[in-house]
């Protein structure tokens, strides 16, 4: 007969991961999570005080999920780490953009996650005032383009046919010309995959913030 594992924090937030992942958020309560273990919900009572508290768990194991800055790498490339991996972890869990920006009790997992973006930003000579702007701005993009490609009607990972792409837009653009042009422009010589622009927009910015970087430095502002 096998022996059930003990129960623990760590089961019980695994168990509401697989949960959210099934059925969404909305999925997510004490029955349902005690259900994926097989216990009853009085259980995990011992464990974690009450939904509330287990959502609180959830949030906080998302960014555990991210690959961290650390290390010696320069600020562009640990820039670089982060967002695709932001990006990726929340791409895999529909349910979990929502979540970390609803919370207001942030875990440990949190708040190492932001020193650590924080503290590879100082390191390659952000002062405190621009490494905000550089963290907020890098973060409303990744969650931007995660929101976006978890609401398009296709795939956005999916190749289009160039020729079947712009065949399918033609009729409905044909009064726009800049619309139109795009579209050309964009299906071209390649087949179009949304997922491509992600690397795009992200070097425009982190392009934008090096200049910032370089003119601040210059000027001989505040490095905090």
């Amino acid at each position: 007969m096998a022996v059930r594992a003990a129960l623990s924090r760590a089961r019980i937030i695994d168990a509401a991961v697989r949960v959210a992942d099934r059925g969404g958020l909305g999925a997510v309560s004490m029955r349902n999570v005690g259900k994926e273990l097989a216990v009853e919900a009085m259980s995990l009572y011992h464990h974690l005080a009450n939904k509330e508290a287990l959502l609180d768990e959830l949030a906080d194991w998302v960014f555990l999920q991210i690959e961290l800055p650390g290390g010696d790498r320069g600020w562009r490339a640990g820039m670089e780490l982060r967002a695709r991996s932001a990006r990726e972890v929340l791409a895999a869990h529909s349910w979990a953009l929502g979540l970390i920006e609803s919370r207001s009790n942030p875990g440990p997992a949190l708040l190492r996650h932001h020193d650590e973006v924080i503290g590879c930003l100082r390191r390659g000579g952000f002062d405190l005032m621009l490494a905000s702007h550089a963290f907020s701005v890098i973060d409303a993009y990744v969650y931007g383009f995660v929101l976006t490609e978890q609401t398009l009607p296709f795939d956005p990972g999916e190749a289009h046919n160039a020729a079947d792409f712009a065949r399918q837009f033609e009729p409905m653009i044909a009064e726009y010309p800049n619309l139109a042009a795009l579209v050309t422009e964009l299906t071209s010589e390649r087949d179009y995959i949304f997922s491509d622009e992600f690397e795009e927009g992200l070097g425009l910015i982190l392009d934008q913030l090096a200049f910032r970087l370089v003119k601040r430095n210059r000027s001989g502002g505040d490095r905090g």
